[in-house]
């Protein structure tokens, strides 16, 4: 991974995010990060939200926050609001009965995963989602997990066929074929207007940034992404200095700078 200094801030034309972690930082988003965003929107840059977050906070995010759309569940939809138009729109990947299948099949993965490790819980966010389980090993778990048992956890996620990605704060898992990335290229391209990402950046901390690390010609990881080393068979090409909502405000003064 190299340093942050390498990248050209004139090549980008827009920014995709993840947010716990690489906006945040110990779980708040800090003014700087905040300012950060703002300061692209105004640039006409724009900044879509990447998260492994719920649907329930996507709608918030994408209505108050001064970005060009949210890509939620590790990538099951998209949301974005058309503040002049007074538009809320979105694209999902699964139909409702998909959605509601899915619903009942992770019911049976939730009972399987707190039985084999007992000191995980259900995410707090989870009332908020609509295609995925989230099971927290360090948001609000005391102590945080161990590694073994996060590898417990995505083991009986995979053993039930599902996807399970790990992300800074959760393991998530789901059943059906998508991804951050294939939203992300989905939005570039049907939203945004952009045939590829070869003018876009993406910033991210953690092994679910994986396939975006792999694709995206200027990946960048905030500096915590070295906690994660040992999981990441595609790093980010670039890295901050600084870790969470600090290294994406490096990020956004780099791009600024063009």
């Amino acid at each position: 991974m190299r340093p942050l200094v390498e990248l050209d801030g004139g090549a980008i034309d827009a920014i995709f995010t993840d947010i716990d972690d690489t906006l945040t930082t110990e779980g708040l988003v800090e003014a700087e990060a905040f300012a950060a965003i703002w300061d692209l929107h105004r640039a006409n840059i724009p900044v879509v939200l990447v998260t492994g977050r719920p649907a329930g906070w996507c709608d918030h995010l994408a209505r108050m926050w001064p970005v060009a759309g949210v890509i939620g569940e590790n990538g099951a939809f998209w949301m974005r609001y058309l503040r002049e138009a007074r538009r809320f729109e979105s694209i999902f990947v699964l139909e409702q009965q998909e959605r509601d299948a899915q619903v009942a099949r992770l019911a049976t993965v939730k009972d399987a995963i707190l039985a084999a490790v007992p000191n995980a819980r259900v995410a707090s966010d989870q009332p908020f989602r609509i295609h995925d389980l989230a099971i927290d090993f360090c948001e609000d778990v005391v102590p945080p997990l161990s590694a073994a048992e996060i590898d417990r956890i995505v083991a009986v996620f995979e053993a039930h066929g599902a996807i399970a990605k790990v992300s800074s704060i959760h393991v998530n898992g789901w059943f059906g074929r998508y991804d951050k990335l294939g939203m992300i290229e989905r939005f570039a391209r049907e939203v945004l207007g952009m045939p590829d990402l070869s003018r876009a950046a993406y910033v991210g901390d953690s092994p679910n940034d994986e396939p975006a690390f792999r694709a995206f010609e200027h990946a960048i990881g905030v500096a915590n992404v070295r906690d994660f080393a040992a999981r990441l068979v595609h790093p980010p090409k670039l890295v901050t200095e600084a870790r969470g909502g600090r290294g994406f405000a490096e990020v956004a003064a780099q791009v600024l700078r063009r």
